[in-house]
């Protein structure tokens, strides 16, 4: 066997000696452990990162429901006449500017349907000519925090409008005809008049008014028998005999 060459020294440098325990070390079980280590440390900073993102959840929760104090406040008459109320929109502003740079946004919902998972439906409102389940109106605002939910809104959702009834023209004339005035006679006979209103003077209908009954028209004279006609009765006979004599009496 031939000598290894010997290693290339340097001018002014002397080789390093490779300890004995180095030598002695296994490689490949090392490097397991260093793996193991890297992977538990890469476990810690998960954990502690999903803790401090819930953390900063929450702050961010409290802050939108100061943020709905506020809006509240600003609704206050009392504070508004007392000149408030520019302070307190003013502090909102400045708080949802804060909550805009750490990536909440609030939701615009109106005019969309409704998803489980955006909304919480707290009333429904007949609307016509909208489709059931879309959102008209918010009660609450929700908030987006990146690509997460941070608050579910509270809307108002359009339901079903009923369908019309069918409108008759008896119904149309009835509904256009003039109200009879209190205390006139009813349009139709049997029928009883309106009430008086309370309190009012009670009003007694003029009787209406009688048609004359046509008169029968006299009878027909019976026929005067000529024969009969000529002779007068007796009384008259005596009666013209009385009137004579006395006439020749006063002759």
């Amino acid at each position: 066997m031939t000598d290894a060459p010997p290693a290339p020294s340097y001018e002014g440098h002397q080789p390093l000696e490779i300890p004995q325990r180095a030598l002695e070390v296994d490689l490949d079980q090392a490097f397991s452990q260093l793996l193991y280590r890297a992977s538990l440390l890469q476990r810690l900073r998960a954990d502690e990162a999903q803790t401090a993102r819930a953390t900063q959840r929450d702050l961010l929760g409290i802050l939108v429901e100061v943020d709905d104090a506020l809006a509240a406040l600003g609704l206050d008459r009392e504070l508004v006449l007392l000149g408030r109320g520019a302070g307190i929109e003013a502090t909102r502003r400045r708080l949802l500017g804060r909550l805009a740079k750490a990536g909440v946004r609030p939701m615009r919902l109106e005019g969309l349907a409704a998803d489980p998972a955006l909304t919480e439906i707290v009333g429904t409102e007949p609307r016509f000519g909208v489709a059931p389940e879309t959102v008209v109106q918010t009660v609450v605002t929700g908030f987006f925090w990146g690509e997460e939910v941070l608050r579910r809104a509270q809307v108002v959702v359009a339901a079903r409008a009923p369908e019309p009834e069918p409108v008759f023209a008896e119904d149309v004339e009835r509904a256009l005809a003039p109200e009879p005035e209190p205390g006139a006679a009813p349009d139709r006979p049997g029928e009883p008049g309106p009430e008086p209103a309370p309190g009012s003077a009670a009003v007694t209908p003029e009787p209406a008014a009688v048609t004359p009954e046509p008169e029968p028209e006299p009878e027909a004279a019976a026929p005067v028998n000529p024969a009969r006609a000529t002779t007068a009765p007796p009384r008259a006979r005596r009666k013209g005999a009385a009137t004579g004599g006395r006439r020749k009496r006063k002759k």
